[in-house]
């Protein structure tokens, strides 16, 4: 985090992607939080690793995305916790602070990044998503309860 007196850069949830803001913090009206949660997730290796103050919590194969819809690498931040309301192939969507470098909407929506469960286990380690990242259940259980806010780094 960047600052300079009475302001804050922070990351904004908008493309293009790492896009940042600076906030007037000196007025007294933000306030600043901390997040001892940290997710990784290498796309090499199709893995995603949850850290509490640099303590392992797990690490989980995932899938990612397909060469032609690929995760964009870089860091972000857990931009929400949604509970779809016909809830097919995931119970929890996490939406991430970014969007595909490739598609401009997606279901309906602006094309962000999300990380999400799935059914079919055949699919972690594979590169196979629309760009979201899935993960198995206890993954999606043990991420559902980072706070919003928490730092995610994608990396090749």
């Amino acid at each position: 985090m960047e600052k300079q007196t009475g302001w804050v850069r922070v990351l904004l949830p908008s493309r293009p992607n790492r896009s940042t803001g600076w906030i007037y913090e000196a007025g007294g009206g933000l306030k600043n939080a901390y997040s001892a949660y940290d997710v990784r997730i290498d796309l090499s290796a199709h893995r995603l690793a949850v850290f509490q103050s640099a303590r392992l919590l797990g690490r989980w194969k995932v899938a990612v995305g397909a060469p032609s819809t690929p995760t964009p690498l870089g860091r972000t931040f857990l931009l929400a916790s949604l509970t779809p309301r016909h809830a097919t192939y995931t119970p929890r969507m996490l939406p991430l602070g970014t969007h595909s470098t490739v598609l401009r909407t997606f279901s309906g929506g602006p094309g962000t990044i999300a990380v999400h469960g799935w059914p079919d286990r055949s699919v972690f380690g594979q590169e196979i998503s629309h760009g979201c990242v899935r993960v198995p259940a206890r993954a999606l259980r043990v991420l559902s309860r980072i706070p919003l806010g928490s730092s995610v780094v994608i990396k090749r």
